[in-house]
């Protein structure tokens, strides 16, 4: 999935001149530009946050509505912890991503960090609902559902998906002794 970070940051620049946030005319936006950026950015964003921030801030002054970019932009702030830029972000990537889990899978990732959690599992279910089945999102919401004791009846169902299906041989574990506990 190059290109794309999930969430696991830094105020867009503001200054005079050409910013990521001025409009633009339609002519002016250069997706492509923005797309090589953001696919640069996601490859530094664990290692390098401020030159990934950077790269980021470029491919919005490339192209405003460029979704991924304000996603991985998303993904720095809630790395950082400034939740509320994070949420920001995730909610203009959620616009412009409208079929795509990563940007309300990690909203709800900054509203359970945020302590929201009734917010965060609804969030987490509307991921589901533009993409059923999504495993990080089932992983993510099946997890959140134990460990706050507001267990729904699709719990049972998200653990057996985890268990054949989890990303990591740890979380197909977790869902398997997560089951026999809740048994």
């Amino acid at each position: 999935m190059r290109g794309w970070a999930l969430a696991l940051g830094v105020v867009p620049c503001r200054s005079a001149g050409s910013g990521p946030y001025e409009t633009h005319g339609e002519n002016e936006r250069n997706t492509v530009r923005a797309q090589g950026l953001n696919a640069e950015a996601a490859d530094l964003i664990a290692s390098e946050p401020d030159e990934a921030a950077k790269l980021l801030r470029a491919a919005l002054t490339a192209d405003i509505f460029f979704g991924p970019a304000h996603n991985n932009l998303g993904v720095l702030h809630l790395n950082a912890g400034r939740l509320y830029e994070a949420a920001e972000e995730f909610e203009w990537a959620r616009k412009l991503m409208p079929g795509h889990p990563d940007p309300r899978m990690n909203l709800a990732l900054t509203l359970e960090q945020a302590g929201k959690t009734d917010q965060a599992i609804q969030t987490y279910k509307t991921a589901l609902e533009v993409w059923p089945g999504h495993i990080g999102t089932v992983q993510a919401l099946a997890k959140l559902e134990v460990t706050s004791g507001k267990r729904s009846s699709e719990l049972e169902g998200w653990l057996d998906q985890i268990a054949i299906q989890g990303e990591t041989e740890r979380w197909r574990e977790w869902a398997r002794s997560t089951q026999a506990r809740l048994r």
